[in-house]
């Protein structure tokens, strides 16, 4: 008897433990929310059960928050006052909702970190792991020649301009922009004519 005893009162400490330390006031008048004599009585009335309570009124829901510093204080309000006249109106008090805990067990947001993965192949052979790719080379060198390539107007215009952006090595070949002539008539723009509404029957 006392090991089942015990257990009971383990079980129901569970259950208080499950219980978050707030109710949701609900089904307020319109009017409550402007009148502070009906908010003093409101807060008196819960702060009977735990005078460090606080309040949180939210006016377009016509709800309240009530924040205790216990659950055994919570449980007590709401058994006192759900379905109760309080205030000239009946209310509705619920237990507020505990926010979900994530579980190692559900799916984990990435590393913050960039990966490079190479692409499987169609057919992966037996033993194939994906692994990944090194990250990709940058050339500040032609970044920095790309960023200098300030060609003429007047000259690109004429054509015949030659910019190197790249200087040759043993390994690799130079990089070489030449400036192409526009062609005849590229800065007039062709006039777009407007379809022509068909006349009505």
């Amino acid at each position: 008897m006392i090991v089942q005893s015990n257990k009971m009162a383990d079980d129901e400490d569970d259950s208080l433990n499950e219980i978050a330390h707030a109710l949701i006031v609900t089904n307020l008048d319109i009017g409550f929310f402007d009148d502070d004599s009906r908010k003093e009585e409101f807060e008196a009335a819960f702060r009977s059960y735990d005078s460090d309570a606080s309040f949180n009124y939210l006016k377009s829901f016509r709800r309240a928050r009530v924040n205790f510093t216990s659950t055994e204080s919570t449980v007590s309000a709401r058994l006192k006052y759900h379905d109760t006249e309080l205030c000239g109106q009946i209310i509705k008090c619920y237990f507020a909702q505990l926010p979900m805990l994530m579980s190692n067990d559900n799916l984990l947001p990435p590393k913050q970190e960039k990966l490079f993965l190479i692409s499987p192949p169609s057919s992966p052979p037996v033993g194939w792991e994906q692994v990944p790719e090194s990250e990709p080379v940058l050339n500040f060198e032609l970044i920095d020649a790309l960023a200098r390539l300030t060609p003429d107007r007047e000259q690109s215009q004429n054509g015949g301009e030659i910019h190197e952006v790249h200087p040759p090595s043993q390994t690799m070949p130079a990089i070489v922009v030449h400036l192409c002539e526009d062609p005849e008539g590229f800065s007039e723009r062709p006039m777009v004519l407007q379809t022509r509404r068909p006349e009505r029957m």
